[in-house]
């Protein structure tokens, strides 16, 4: 991969919740660790850390880099004990946009190595999925991912 070269995923989904709803799901620990992860520590501002258990083993770790109040969410992103992608190496960023009686959340991840585009590609739409499930008022469950690893080596 040269210097130049920028991987990134885009996901986008409409959710029929308000932005001010949706932004709280990125911002309160009970209420991201209800459709990410098994255990989460947040530090929702400028500088703060966050950390996300998924399993166990594969646990997320970065800092918020930018937060505008019901619109934007960025924050840096890596993997623990990762050496392709270790905490803060890539972006993270959601975006929330009002939208006829909901809101268009879009999630750009940049910065990833080209070899990790397919394992994150696959996280995210699982993620979005139940985020969308969350801010419609359904019950996502218990992440089947918080019971095993994400990696198998």
């Amino acid at each position: 991969m040269t210097p130049l070269q920028s991987e990134q995923i885009v996901k986008e989904i409409f959710i029929e919740a308000r932005p001010e709803i949706l932004f709280s799901f990125f911002t309160d620990p009970d209420k991201l660790v209800r459709w990410m992860g098994r255990q989460v520590l947040l530090e929702p501002k400028i500088g703060g850390k966050y950390r996300i258990d998924i399993n166990g083993s594969d646990i997320a770790m970065g800092e918020y880099v930018e937060i505008v109040p019901y619109e934007k969410i960025v924050m840096t992103w890596g993997w623990e004990k990762s050496k392709v992608v270790p905490p803060g190496s890539s972006t993270l960023e959601f975006r929330l946009t009002p939208k006829d009686n909901g809101t268009l959340l879009v999630l750009t991840h940049s910065g990833l190595p080209a070899e990790e585009i397919p394992s994150h590609q696959h996280g995210w739409t699982h993620y979005m999925a139940r985020i969308h499930q969350l801010g419609q008022g359904q019950n996502p469950g218990v992440d089947p991912w918080s019971e095993t690893p994400m990696h198998e080596n």
